[in-house]
């Protein structure tokens, strides 16, 4: 009774909402993120004055979540507490260091990584940083549109790791290429010598109001060699996103089945005049993931199901206050999965709702 209960208010909700914004949205600006090229961006750095203070940045995220699977259960949680630091030497040599000083109450090193533009179009970057590979897992808790990533991004190849990446950035052609090659050791044991590495690329191509990017992985994490391919199309128009992703991974040696991943979305948002927030966001999401596998043998050699497959239907809708690059938000989200017949829903990853509330800075 208390799921139904909490759906119909959250229907109702939205539903006045939205009447409520309209009648605001014919004179107010559209918040929305920002078109300029990746090409742009870059001459725009070059032709600014260089700055050389540190910039600090951070993001919060607080959370409440309930969850159906065995009665109703809830939690508090401090998401994120993530802390950046930034800046330039000179405008074509820049350095980045990010930290989570809280992960769901755990101290997680991120980032660390210096970077040269040695030509204007051509950069190198080395330490360590998220591998160029794919579209979704790219957006941070700060960036989030969903309370919760999807399984695609959370699950398949999200992966930080220690090494070096080359990038092209095209001036007449909006095409931008990653190339990388990092250790297949994790992150925080970087004294072992290695005899495999990881290696990732990654394009983009902008279209006018489209977006196409493909990506490929090659990783080591335990033992077995893993390959992913990821494509996706995201189209902009105005405050309306639509974006489609999918990605397949291959196990070499056929130590395990190949998995299957896609997740698709819409997001719109509705400038409004509700002081403080100006940005009322509707978003909605299904996503897939086969029976999966992270490649970790168990004590006989053998790959397990670390994943069983699931179908995810996720809406909610959200509230913002955009202040230049500072932002304020409460996210409101419903998730229901669908499982195959008797599979049970693993503990956490059953009908949940969400609730978040996150500042960045």
């Amino acid at each position: 009774m208390l799921k139904n209960k909490i759906l119909a208010l959250l229907g109702a909700a939205m539903i006045a909402c939205s009447a409520a914004a309209a009648e605001s949205a014919e004179d107010a600006k559209v918040a929305e993120a920002d078109s300029l090229s990746a090409w742009a961006k870059f001459e725009q750095r070059l032709n600014a004055p260089c700055n050389r203070v540190p910039q600090i940045h951070g993001v919060f995220r607080g959370r409440y979540e309930g969850e159906w699977e065995d009665g109703y259960e809830s939690r508090f949680q401090v998401r994120n507490m993530r802390v950046l630091l930034k800046g330039y030497i000179v405008p074509e040599i820049d350095y980045y260091v990010r930290v989570d000083l809280s992960n769901k109450g755990s101290f997680t090193f991120l980032d660390a990584w210096a970077r040269w533009y040695f030509k204007p179009e051509w950069a190198v970057k080395f330490g360590r940083f998220r591998v160029p590979f794919g579209v979704d897992i790219f957006r941070g808790p700060g960036t989030y549109i969903f309370a919760n990533r999807s399984f695609l991004a959370k699950n398949m190849a999200n992966l930080r790791a220690v090494g070096v990446q080359f990038s092209y950035v095209g001036k007449i052609i909006p095409l931008t290429v990653d190339v990388g090659m990092f250790n297949s050791a994790t992150g925080t044991n970087q004294d072992v010598w290695q005899k495999e590495f990881d290696f990732a690329g990654k394009a983009s191509y902008r279209l006018g109001e489209f977006t196409l990017s493909g990506s490929f992985l090659s990783m080591y994490p335990y033992g077995v060699r893993l390959n992913v391919a990821d494509g996706s199309v995201a189209w902009r128009r105005d405050r309306l996103l639509l974006e489609a992703e999918y990605q397949h991974l291959h196990y070499c040696t056929n130590a395990y089945r190949d998995v299957n991943a896609a997740v698709a979305f819409a997001s719109y948002d509705v400038p409004v005049r509700w002081y403080p927030f100006n940005v009322l966001n509707f978003h909605g999401r299904w996503d897939y993931m086969g029976n999966h596998s992270t490649g970790k043998p168990d004590d006989n050699g053998v790959l397990l199901t670390d994943d069983p497959e699931r179908q995810r239907m996720t809406f909610g809708a959200s509230v913002r206050c955009n202040v230049k690059k500072v932002k304020a938000e409460f996210i409101l989200d419903f998730e229901k999965y669908f499982y195959r017949h008797g599979v049970s829903a693993p503990r956490g990853l059953g009908d949940k709702i969400c609730a978040e509330v996150v500042v960045s800075f």
